[in-house]
């Protein structure tokens, strides 16, 4: 390959729009990388009008450079636009629940909660008893408990 040919150079530039085109995909929000593809697009349109390679070098920097300025200001106002899914633990925090084995009066005193589909160990924010068949809010999560709070009380059907 030789680096002084202006044929080599044009397929250098068309490769690097690709990669960095395909890593602003792979790395999405920031706008970063697309920076480099729109200087790697300027340098090979002049590579393809037979520019010098100096003065494509030159087209890429100022070009990239100015796009940064441009689109990570962008990027970074549409990241913070987007709703962030909370993960792990903190993602229950909010959620409610209803209480399937009656949580005890006290202090770290537990009983059993089900969300959507799932079971927990539970206690009460305020060591206050809930009772089977409650709703509850989950406060926080504390290793493998959650930290309840009561919303409403079981509705008791009239005998029959």
């Amino acid at each position: 390959m030789d680096l002084g040919s202006a044929e080599t150079w044009r397929w250098i530039w068309v490769g690097a729009v690709v990669f960095f085109a395909i890593g602003e995909l792979l790395a999405p929000g920031t706008l970063f990388l697309l920076s480099f593809a729109v200087g790697a697009v300027a340098a090979a349109i002049l590579a393809f009008a037979g520019a010098d390679i100096p003065f494509q070098w030159l087209a890429f920097v100022v070009v990239s450079a100015g796009s940064l300025a441009l689109l990570v200001p962008i990027g970074r106002r549409l990241d913070r636009t987007g709703e962030r899914q909370p993960v792990g633990a903190t993602r229950w925090e909010g959620r409610d629940a209803v209480v399937v084995e009656p949580i005890a009066a006290g202090l770290h005193e537990a009983g059993i909660v089900r969300v959507d589909a799932e079971r927990w160990r539970a206690e009460s924010d305020d060591a206050h008893p809930i009772e089977t068949g409650a709703t509850v809010r989950v406060v926080r999560v504390e290793g493998t408990r959650m930290v309840v709070e009561r919303t409403s009380t079981p509705i008791s059907h009239p005998p029959a």
